[in-house]
């Protein structure tokens, strides 16, 4: 199997990259730098320079490929359409990365209820609503002949299995814990929905599988609350346990989007399709166990 992916040196595309030449793919990912082509193909990968503007070398590299994975930008609609363009009329199979701010609200810390599984109707925010409108475009391009699917992955943890060893969040509140305490927003009681990057790559893997055209599946295996990651973080560096800041002490370190959508937010979803359809069930720890055995001292 060919395989073409993009994001192949970042944490998600370079977990599943590895994960997929494991077992026994030809694997070749979309690199910006000579110097990063060099790293992969000595990691045993092929790779193609260029960036997600060059439409029409995604065109072509989709074009060579059985499958092709979408793990650099769930935001990037002009590479997705290249994607699709070169994929189309030929049955061969395309994953498009997704993301939980997909569905988060705008809650400055604030404890949420709202669960979505595959079901729900996807009402996102107005700042994220660009991000349904590529998922949508990814679904319907089953008409053009093609084999689509869009995985919308949580939270994700663990140690990544490519050339980026570390996701984006937790990091971050572990760089705070160890310097002088993390932090989560106003009351950190928002949730989001997380899950283990062996499962995650387990998902991608079975998706290529068994996965429905046209289908959209949340990636997730439970639940954890900012606060309490924050709170257990402190307690392992030696810190006070609760440390908050307002949403625009935040916004002034992280950005306003990501501040407000990622670590202020609630994003709890239900891969209910993607236990069904893949006969996929997560196995790694949970996020606090993760933590726990991660940055004990």
């Amino acid at each position: 199997m060919k395989v073409f992916i993009t994001g192949i040196t970042g944490y998600l595309g370079g977990s599943v990259a590895s994960r997929l030449k494991a077992e026994g793919a030809t694997v070749t990912g979309l690199v910006r730098r000579a110097d990063q082509a060099e790293l992969m193909e000595a990691a045993g990968f092929r790779s193609v320079i260029g960036s997600l503007d060059d439409g029409r070398l995604l065109a072509a590299s989709a074009a060579l490929a059985d499958v092709v994975v979408n793990a650099a930008s769930s935001d990037h609609a002009m590479a997705v359409d290249a994607l699709i363009e070169g994929l189309a009329g030929t049955g061969k199979t395309l994953v498009h990365s997704s993301g939980s701010s997909l569905i988060a609200d705008d809650a400055h810390g604030e404890y949420g209820d709202r669960i979505h599984d595959e079901s729900t109707p996807l009402m996102p925010v107005p700042q994220k609503a660009h991000r349904l409108a590529i998922d949508t475009a990814v679904r319907r391009s089953a008409f053009r002949g093609l084999r689509p699917m869009v995985l919308c992955n949580s939270l994700i943890y663990g140690e990544g299995l490519g050339a980026k060893k570390d996701s984006i969040q937790i990091p971050f509140l572990a760089a705070q814990a160890s310097r002088s305490g993390a932090r989560y927003i106003g009351p950190g009681r928002n949730i989001t929905s997380s899950v283990h990057i062996d499962d995650v790559v387990r998902a991608y893997h079975l998706a290529i599988e068994r996965g429905r055209s046209g289908a959209f599946y949340f990636v997730e295996s439970g639940e954890v609350s900012f606060g309490d990651m924050v709170r257990l973080l402190n307690r392992l560096h030696g810190h006070p346990a609760d440390g908050s800041w307002t949403i625009d002490e935040a916004s002034a370190v992280l950005g306003n989007e990501k501040a407000r959508f990622t670590f202020g937010s609630n994003t709890r979803m239900r891969g209910i399709a993607t236990r069904h359809d893949l006969d996929w069930t997560p196995k790694g720890p949970t996020a606090l166990a993760f933590l726990s055995d991660r940055y004990a001292k």
